[in-house]
């Protein structure tokens, strides 16, 4: 069933900074090509850095400087620019972009290249990262949950997703935090923008895709399509979770300011989850204008998610309440 066509579509060359918008963009098994093949290596930490402890990476904004070849991917990487906040543009062919983002980032750091898809160097975290990286003082700072509240519910991932995280601060072979592709509609930003007063930016959420649909009566109608296939022109995408929201929607960015509103709406009305994650069943070209439909899933497919969702929520309820109160 047609429902609304492509928006806009966007790339982030690299991770955490801001990204920019295509008009036409190809999708392979991993997403959208050219996202988040580099990224920012905290070196002091030696892990994959993030806006959600360094914000202050997403006033930075990359773009390609050429077109992009069919074979671009981990390993071969292209040259990319990074724009400073103080007006300055800096290639990741001149070496002094690492002391220009360590001055940006005030510690020591590295702009990196995603590597071949078997090396996991870049990925693997030691014994006290991942401690660190799963201790409830960390998952609450990430996702902006105070003591008093409770953790996100993320009985929706997948087994293999979750364990990948104890061991990965990004799956192998990428540098986004989880799934290849972010879909997210214009419904639901409207949602949000009424809830806190105001417009909120598609940057803050950063989307691969932005929908317009034709009609929804959903406040947050792709939260209904977990299970489901979305074809975005040529593109067949497996719609496997809402997107468990962070503290990020709320940072500043070029043109605005920080908004914690925009967080605690999130929470308030959608249960922390905003857009949706998918995997790419079937790729191809997509461009702005295209058509979009859904396929539901099947009643069999919805019941055996539910049960496994029931499980996993049992299970991460107990590690994750053990670990918080051995930390208190």
């Amino acid at each position: 069933m047609t429902i609304g066509r492509v928006a806009q579509l966007w790339r982030y060359p690299v991770k955490s900074l801001g990204g920019e918008q295509v008009e036409q963009t190809e999708f392979g098994p991993r997403g959208v090509l050219g996202d988040r093949l580099w990224a920012i290596r905290d070196l002091e930490r030696d892990v994959t850095a993030s806006a959600r402890q360094l914000p202050v990476l997403l006033t930075a904004t990359a773009r390609y400087v050429g077109p992009l070849l069919p074979d671009t991917g981990p390993g071969n990487v292209p040259e990319v620019e990074i724009a400073f906040p103080d007006g300055a543009v800096w290639s990741s062919s001149d070496g002094g972009v690492h002391a220009k983002l360590s001055e940006l980032a005030d510690r020591e750091v590295r702009l990196t290249a995603l590597p071949p898809a078997d090396d996991t160097s870049l990925h693997r975290m030691n014994r006290e990262r991942r401690a660190d990286a799963m201790s409830p003082a960390t998952l609450r700072a990430g996702f902006g949950v105070t003591d008093g509240e409770k953790l996100p519910d993320v009985s929706m991932m997948r087994v293999s997703d979750l364990v990948a995280l104890t061991q990965y601060s990004t799956p192998p072979g990428t540098f986004v935090d989880l799934a290849p592709v972010h879909v997210l509609s214009q419904t639901s930003m409207e949602t949000i923008g009424a809830e806190i007063g105001g417009d909120v930016d598609v940057r803050r959420i950063r989307p691969n895709v932005l929908l317009a649909l034709d009609h929804s009566e959903e406040d947050f109608p792709e939260a209904r399509w977990t299970g489901a296939h979305l074809t975005l022109g040529e593109v067949v995408l497996d719609v496997t979770m809402p997107t468990v929201r962070c503290v990020v929607p709320s940072r500043a960015q070029p043109g605005f300011e920080v908004n914690r509103q925009v967080t605690r709406a999130v929470a308030a009305r959608a249960e922390r989850c905003l857009g949706v994650y998918c995997w790419v069943k079937s790729g191809g070209s997509v461009r702005i204008g295209d058509q979009v439909a859904v396929r539901p899933a099947t009643v069999r497919r919805r019941y055996l998610g539910d049960a496994a969702r029931r499980a996993k929520r049992l299970a991460f309820g107990l590690a994750t309440g053990t670990a918080d109160r051995l930390s208190r």
